[in-house]
């Protein structure tokens, strides 16, 4: 019977009746008691994850992956370091206590296999599948056969001779040609390789290699547990019988299952269906251990029959992977190092193999793989880049290291060796990779960097403006959604853009549009000096909308899937789903994309994605999760009377938790910085809950100038192409105010509420947020910019003919008045009491603004009683900030033009 069954036997004898009364009857919770290990085993876990997340904050930070924090801290734990403390290893890891250690490490690691085989999509291999194959095989026969050669003076200078010589060979070139592949998937992961030629080549080479080397290893355990050829003939016979039947009937039957029961099809495993998958885990395990073979491989197999269908493996993994990375697998490690004892590593032979041993290992992955990648037609960063990846150890290399201690076939020293070697070669991956193959060079499979993409609009011009019509109608739009309270807003603003299905609609009638050319072209002729990006048509064309899906990217195996399994997640994605079935009712055409990153790259992906769609506007919905209820569950900043809540509640210093609002604000800051098209930031206070569907959309544009203020208005003029809706547009002029009229304001408080706020950032993210404004104006480029807004308003306010179907429904208005944004605000809060639904758009105005309205905003503050936070106006603007602390009904839509 195998070593893990026996323990768990011997654990189960000594299991008796705990004393009832614990501490109060003397028990030492430090002390180990057979009959009730429990006390000092949660001591043992809270003191191994808690060295294990202290590693991980620091090692992170230069983008290690967690692993080698996992090592490092079951070495520190180990006789290597802590161990030297008097008493330590005696009271915190007794020898009696380390069966029950060794069992839960053991139930983790099995745990781990199987989503480990989970990981491994064969289908992969089929992706680059010539370069793949070759590159595999040289990365894996070269290093076995260095390995073995390497393995003879090892086994020399290091064994006494008792230990099977052909066993060593075959372990130590093993363990020196075998890759890991879950820290490999990680490291393509952060470094965003996964898109990449590179990345699949390597990811396809590694399912190769680590398929073959676990079928080694478990060929090695069966002959080193075997007591004669003929036992080890039997052991062999077994286990293939069982991977036969396994991978066949058993993985068709489960498919049948899965599928008949509705969990493959929503891609959602029932309660049934995990307790089956528990259970052929758990029976796999136990096979492959009675056989002869480690318990692990049972996991590994029982991984690789799961259908990988409509993220359902997916699904899974995110149902066991923390309780299995977060308890268990950091048991394994600690087990795994009160085993290593660097402190054997005494003398210049064993150092000098040591180092030895990294050279090999690291040489004959990396050359062969690069040489092989070279021949088969990449270039000499890349040829560098697999080779670097393909040279990664990790927890593989530590799961051979340690079956092959549990077996005998290497002691304590040579062990420890190795666990060095393996922590090294893991360590050089990541900077070696960079160094390489650095992300300016990198050259991608699909467009917008992304794994996922469906259905891809592509400008016809090459600029990145979508090939805009020469009436510069925004008629492509891209969409960014992260959350699925964000899908009201977008189809909400969406549907501004469509003509109601009563109306002639370029959708219904391809002849209704052609008839309607000559209009367009007569207004095109009467209005030869307005700009290009700001003239209207007087048919609105087809749109089109390309929704990016962004998925948060961490450390956990689900993640990593999801960023594998793009191809095939973009299509079963609830969110995409809901947004193309909503385009294809509405008439438009719908592209999709999906892409996998850290949230400190969704910035930069929405701004590639822009490019490759060539999206003349983006669409940011704010997800603050905010609703029209009558009810709060906390104090609010609405005015009286009102129903609607403040997205920005939460950015005020006298709310306890603005951690979700602040993230969303950078992430909004960065993409108005970065994104190279015009961008709209929609704020949609929803519906009333009474709402009949009966009211009408009306817009409210208070224009002050400026090129935000001026794509406001040309893209309220499109909007208002909808017979549903109406605008009032009004020119804002400031005339001198008097000292005496504003409110006074206390300095010092506002000093301190920008520090409080300034701190709170920095001790939740410890970043420099992004302030978007721009250079300052000088005389000439504020009188081209007067111009422009002079002509634009003038032509648009005259109604020239071909417009007047659209303009005919605003009404421009001119104010002069010496506070402008009280004005504005008395202007908006008279049209909310009409039955129309009101839509205020407002210009950005972070860049070439006419004038600052600080003075005004900061009145504002005192009136509503609103400790100032710098970040709204920096978000918004301060005319949007206005509305917001106001807390005017309606939504908001906050423009910034294209730099």
């Amino acid at each position: 019977m195998g070593a893990f069954s026996n323990q768990l036997i011997q654990v189960a004898r000594r299991a008796a009746a705990p004393a009832q009364a614990g501490v109060f009857s003397g028990d030492k919770p430090t002390v180990y008691n057979a009959s009730d290990p429990i006390p000092l085993w949660i001591i043992q876990v809270v003191i191994i994850i808690g060295m294990i997340q202290l590693l991980a904050l620091f090692l992170g930070r230069i983008r290690q992956p967690r692993v080698i924090a996992e090592v490092i801290a079951g070495i520190i734990l180990g006789p290597s370091v802590m161990g030297h403390i008097p008493n330590f290893t005696a009271t915190i890891f007794p020898n009696a206590s380390i069966p029950l250690l060794y069992l839960t490490a053991n139930i983790g690691l099995v745990l781990f296999l199987f989503l480990v085989g989970l990981e491994i999509d064969v289908r992969l291999i089929k992706r680059n599948a010539r370069a793949s194959m070759a590159i595999s095989a040289v990365g894996l026969v070269i290093p076995l056969g260095l390995g073995a050669a390497l393995a003879v003076p090892i086994y020399n200078v290091f064994t006494d001779g008792s230990t099977n010589f052909g066993y060593f060979i075959l372990f130590i070139a093993v363990a020196v040609g075998i890759t890991a592949f879950p820290v490999l998937c990680r490291i393509l992961t952060e470094l965003k390789l996964l898109d990449t030629t590179v990345g699949v080549v390597v990811l396809s080479a590694g399912v190769g290699n680590d398929v073959v080397g676990w079928i080694l290893l478990a060929l090695a355990v069966a002959l080193v547990n075997a007591s004669s050829g003929l036992t080890a003939l039997w052991v062999l016979l077994a286990a293939v019988a069982y991977i036969l039947f396994l991978t066949i009937p058993v993985r068709l039957a489960f498919r049948w299952l899965a599928r008949r029961t509705g969990c493959l099809q929503s891609g959602e495993p029932s309660a049934m269906i995990m307790t089956l998958i528990i259970i052929i885990v758990l029976v796999s395990a136990f096979y492959t251990d009675i056989i002869g073979i480690h318990p692990i491989f049972g996991g590994f197999l029982a991984g690789l029959i799961i259908p990988h269908d409509n993220g359902f493996a997916i699904a899974i993994v995110e149902k066991l992977e923390d309780l299995v990375s977060i308890l268990f697998l950091p048991l394994y490690f600690a087990y795994s190092g009160l085993r290593t004892n660097l402190g054997l590593l005494n003398n210049g032979i064993t150092w000098g193999y040591t180092i030895l041993i990294c050279v090999v290992a690291f040489c004959s992955k990396f050359f062969g793989c690069a040489v092989m990648a070279k021949l088969t037609g990449f270039t000499f960063r890349e040829s560098g880049a697999i080779g670097a990846l393909m040279s990664c150890k990790g927890l593989v290399e530590l799961i051979v290291l340690n079956v092959g201690l549990s077996a005998g076939i290497l002691d304590t020293r040579t062990f420890s060796m190795f666990v060095l070697h393996a922590l090294v070669l893991t360590f050089m991956t990541t900077p070696l990779t960079l160094l390489f193959y650095p992300a300016r060079v990198r050259v991608h499979d699909g467009p917008g960097n992304k794994r996922g993409v469906d259905i891809v609009s592509t400008g016809e011009d090459g600029t990145g403006r979508g090939g805009a019509s020469e009436e510069g109608l925004k008629t492509k739009f891209a969409v960014v959604l992260d959350r699925m309270e964000q899908l009201p807003a977008v189809m909400t603003l969406t549907q501004l853009l469509q003509y109601p299905s009563n109306d002639p609609s370029p959708m219904e009638s391809n002849s209704r549009l052609s008839s309607s050319d000559e209009k367009v072209e007569k207004a095109s002729t009467e209005m030869p000096n307005l700009p290009q990006n700001h003239a209207i048509a007087s048919c609105q064309p087809r749109i089109s909308m390309n929704a990016l899906r962004l998925i948060e990217l961490t450390d956990r195996t689900s993640a990593v899937m999801k960023s594998q399994e793009a191809d095939s997640l973009i299509r079963s994605d609830p969110m995409l789903a809901v947004f193309r079935t909503f385009g294809y009712l509405n008439g438009m055409t719908v592209s999709t994309a999906l892409s996998v990153v850290s949230p400190e790259e969704f910035s930069s992906s929405v701004a590639s994605h822009v490019r490759d769609a060539s999206a003349q506007m983006v669409i940011l919905p704010w997800s603050s999760g905010f609703s029209s209820s009558e009810e709060t569950t906390e104090p609010s900043l609405d005015a009286p009377g009102s129903s609607a809540s403040n997205p920005f509640d939460t950015l005020f210093p006298q709310k306890r938790d603005r951690s979700s609002a602040v993230v969303h604000s950078h992430f909004i800051r960065k993409v108005f910085a970065d994104t190279p098209a015009d961008v709209a930031l929609f704020v949609d206070r929803g519906f009333p809950q009474s709402y009949d569907g009966k009211a009408r959309q009306h817009i409210f544009l208070p224009f002050f100038g400026g090129p935000d203020d001026r794509l406001a208005l040309t893209f309220v003029a499109q909007l208002c192409m909808n017979p549903a809706i109406s605008a009032t547009v009004v020119r804002v002029k400031k005339t001198a105010v008097a000292t005496s009229e504003l409110t006074p304001y206390n300095s010092i408080d506002e000093a301190k509420a920008q520090h409080l706020l300034h701190s709170t950032i920095t001790s939740l993210h410890n970043t420099t947020f992004p302030d978007t404004v721009y250079g300052a104006r000088d005389t000439q480029t504020r009188l081209a910019s007067d111009t422009a807004d002079n002509i634009l308003w003038t032509r648009l306010a005259s109604s020239p003919p071909g417009l007047s179907d659209a303009l005919s429904r605003i009404a421009f208005l001119d104010q002069s008045t010496a506070r402008p944004l009280h004005a504005m605000l008395d202007a908006a809060s008279s049209l909310t009491e009409s039955r129309s639904r009101l839509l205020v758009v407002v210009g950005r105005s972070r860049r070439m603004a006419v004038e600052s309205h600080h003075a005004e905003l900061r009145e504002l503050c005192t009136k509503h009683g609103i400790s100032p936070a710098s970040e709204m106006p920096k978000t918004l603007g301060e005319v949007a900030a206005a509305f917001i602390m106001a807390n005017t009904s309606g939504s908001l839509l906050v423009l910034q033009a294209s730099p």
